[in-house]
């Protein structure tokens, strides 16, 4: 009889903190032992030559997610449309590219409660191959959602609400926004919050269309660093003034990462994430013929090459301290696509988003470790062990020890990979990353002890994901600092 269900035998370990050359005897789902040498008598898992990695977790993306009219544009009706990336194919993808766990958004629509969504959600995700678990959006923080509902939700383990403070009909006044803080306060929650500015961005957008300036390339225009960074302050000072946590998602540029190295200094609970398009896209993509820019154009809108140096010394300094996708896919074709209004339609009107569940660990591989801009360690903190432990995943999740789930990626590091569409293997009829050479490329991926994914061919059975729920955990405790003393969340009224 086995002692093991698998053992992983003869690859580097890579754990975030220092790496060694030993086998991983998997038990029921989960790393049973690490040693120098595990006998024979167990299924094998050759890893000789390779680095194994924790699998990763990308803690923003956007999967199945419905939306009722949309979330970009002014003409919305009242149709369902449905994210093109369903939990099959994003597990499929995600599996490709060495990720093994995802968090993801539950939507809120205004005028609606969030239990409704939240079930049908729930019902999509189960569909999946990856485990996941929840970030609940909320964009109509009534009485009853605050006071009633999110604390089922709580309950259920979801323990991260999103905000927007841009996009119609998305975004939240600063007072919608303190309800929030003030309730994830009460439930133990963090909130995580797109720092762009609702009003600015209005107004510029208002004014290049009224002069002609409509192409996806204008899109950088509507929204330039400056609308990041006011917004990433006042975030940042909002919550503070509540003694909340909070992460700030998707940052593009110096400017905003400054806020934020500014917030840490000062002892305050804010964190900061990026994305592989922040530090390989630019503005100048979008500026092709025709509809043809539309397919780089996300929120924030990438920057410059000189942008890209200074975003990596934020993640150098820990500013960044976790790289997710923010995979977010509409294909150029198609009713639901990008060209959802036209491929004429102005850049206000074109969805905006995209996809990279599978490019995120082997760009941010290629171009940090193989390009020596950060350590494997630092890799691995970014991608899995730094989401684990914000999420409140971990110990469970995001690293490579005895009694976590056995979600690991077999790494190739030397080996050279030029990225295609089709390598991508998710439902979006292109990437962004299209020709772009990586060095260093997963090979296989096992998630809770299972070979999901082997030389590209995925092998996991839908419905085998499992839901993750939350618990309490310190990180995303209040520091117990209040302005004057006065603690105006607990305040009687």
């Amino acid at each position: 009889m086995a002692d093991y269900d698998l053992v992983v035998r003869g690859g580097e370990v890579a754990t975030g903190f220092g790496t060694a050359r030993c086998d991983i005897g998997i038990r029921g789902g989960r790393i049973a032992a690490l040693a120098e040498s595990i006998a024979d008598g167990s299924p094998v898992l050759e890893a000789g030559g390779l680095l194994v990695l924790p699998g990763g977790i990308d803690s923003h993306c956007h999967i199945e997610e419905p939306a009722r009219g949309g979330y970009v544009g002014s003409g919305a009706g009242a149709a369902v449309t449905v994210n093109e990336e369903s939990f099959a194919s994003a597990s499929t993808s995600a599996f490709a590219g060495g990720t093994t766990s995802v968090v993801c958004f539950v939507p809120q629509w205004k005028g609606e409660g969030i239990l409704p969504r939240l079930a049908d959600y729930e019902q999509r995700a189960a569909r999946g191959m990856l485990d996941y678990s929840f970030h609940q959006i909320i964009t109509d923080p009534t009485e009853e959602v605050l006071e009633r509902e999110v604390p089922q939700i709580v309950a259920k383990g979801i323990r991260s609400l999103k905000v927007f403070l841009t996009y119609e009909p998305l975004h939240l006044s600063d007072e919608e926004y303190i309800k929030v803080l003030v309730t994830a306060r009460r439930n133990g929650c963090l909130v995580t919050v797109h720092c762009e500015n609702y009003a600015a961005i209005k107004w510029r957008t208002e004014a290049l269309i009224a002069a002609g300036l409509t192409a996806p390339k204008y899109h950088a225009w509507s929204r330039p660093s400056i609308v990041e960074r006011e917004a990433t302050h006042r975030a940042i000072a909002l919550a503070e003034l509540v003694d909340q946590p909070i992460q700030v998602f998707h940052v593009s540029c110096e400017e905003a990462a400054e806020e934020i190295a500014r917030a840490q200094a000062r002892g305050l609970k804010v964190w900061g994430e990026t994305c592989p398009q922040y530090l390989t896209l630019t503005a100048d993509d979008m500026d092709r013929p025709g509809f043809d820019g539309a397919a780089f154009m996300c929120s924030p809108s990438p920057r410059t090459t000189a942008e890209h140096a200074k975003v990596w010394e934020m993640i150098r300094r820990g500013t960044l301290d976790i790289v997710t996708s923010d995979h977010c896919g509409f294909s150029m074709a198609g009713e639901q696509g990008k060209a959802a209004s036209g491929r004429d339609a102005p850049f206000r009107d074109i969805p905006n988003g995209i996809p990279g569940l599978a490019a995120r660990l082997p760009i941010l591989f290629s171009e940090g470790v193989s390009k020596g801009r950060i350590s494997l360690d630092h890799f691995v903190r970014l991608t899995a062990t730094n989401p684990a432990r914000l999420m409140g995943l971990a110990p469970r999740k995001g690293m490579i020890a005895v009694g976590a789930d056995a979600d690991l990626a077999l790494w190739d590091p030397r080996k050279k990979v030029t990225l295609t569409n089709a390598l991508m293997q998710h439902a979006i009829d292109y990437t962004p990353y299209e020709g772009l050479e990586v060095t260093g490329w997963p090979v296989a991926t096992v998630r809770r002890g299972a070979v999901v994914m082997r030389d590209g061919v995925v092998q996991a059975e839908p419905g085998t994901g499992q839901f993750l729920p939350r618990g309490p955990y310190d990180m995303v405790r209040p520091r117990g600092v209040l302005a004057n003393g006065f603690d105006a969340a607990s305040a009687p009224g």
